[in-house]
């Protein structure tokens, strides 16, 4: 079952028993007062274990005098002008455990040294554009054939549809065995802000650095669309998508322990941004 999205005034967030957390999505100042009452209520409700929140640094005090803490950081997230930090608040001693830490700062060391190396050219054959709503069921097949879970209703086809009629741009590529590879770009128009994400490669495609040119090709549209900072969250002990987003120059901005239901699993997830 796919987490809940709902709203708290002008804020949006979305929580979910797999996930076993509260994720403040977007946060709005006129929220401010009774915001911080309703996740804590919320998390005892459900018995939830984590709260993460994305939030301006000006407020950054008031989420640490409730007992957050700052896991993340990405400059000029709010239109290139004030900063984003990810801040957590563990509501179990297990749930605060940093598994793996040590796998985790080994990868994001390796592929560091990988910086801004470029992609090998794809076949002429191949295509990579942007998809449209007839594409629709062939994204849903690939998001199916490639997660098990995943926190997003991702392999439900009116959600997609909605999703591209409104903030969520999606790219794939196609070979003559059709669509192989999606990701897609979560755009803030409000902020400038966009989050690269939702990559899926079909496992008989990998290999040939595909999230890469999709990321590059991403990039190259929101930059053409005004955006001015892109971000991921990538699953922290996947080597190849935290080399994908150092490969295209994007810079590691903190660790969001234990935080994501993902393919069956709760994980790690590792924060890249870059400024465009």
């Amino acid at each position: 079952m796919s987490d809940t999205i709902e709203n708290f005034g002008q804020s949006l967030l979305q929580h979910g028993n797999e996930g076993d957390r509260i994720y403040l999505m977007k946060f709005d100042t006129t929220d401010e007062q009774g915001l911080m009452g309703h996740l804590n209520q919320l998390a005892l409700k459900e018995n939830y274990t984590k709260i993460v929140a994305k939030i301006p640094v000006t407020v950054k005090k008031s989420f640490e005098d409730q007992g957050y803490e700052q896991e993340a950081l990405m400059p000029s997230y709010y239109n290139r002008h004030e900063d984003c930090a990810m801040m957590s608040k563990y509501l179990s001693t297990d749930r605060a455990i940093k598994k793996g830490e040590s796998e985790i700062n080994a990868i994001i060391a390796s592929v560091q040294e990988k910086a801004e190396e470029p992609p090998s050219k794809l076949p002429k054959s191949w295509a990579l554009r942007r998809l449209t709503p007839k594409d629709v069921p062939d994204i849903a097949q690939v998001y199916k054939t490639v997660f098990k879970s995943y926190p997003f209703p991702i392999f439900d086809e009116d959600y997609l549809l909605e999703t591209m009629t409104d903030n969520i741009q999606y790219y794939g590529v196609f070979t003559n065995d059709g669509l192989v590879a999606v990701a897609s770009s979560e755009t803030d128009p409000d902020h400038f802000n966009s989050e690269m994400t939702d990559f899926a490669v079909l496992p008989s495609y990998r290999g040939h650095q595909l999230a890469l040119h999709l990321l590059i090709e991403m990039e190259q549209k929101m930059r053409q669309q005004g955006y001015r900072l892109l971000y991921t969250i990538a699953r922290s002990l996947s080597y190849g998508m935290n080399c994908t987003f150092a490969k295209a120059g994007y810079q590691y901005g903190g660790t969001l322990f234990n935080n994501t239901q993902i393919a069956g699993s709760i994980e790690s997830m590792n924060i890249w941004h870059k400024e465009l």
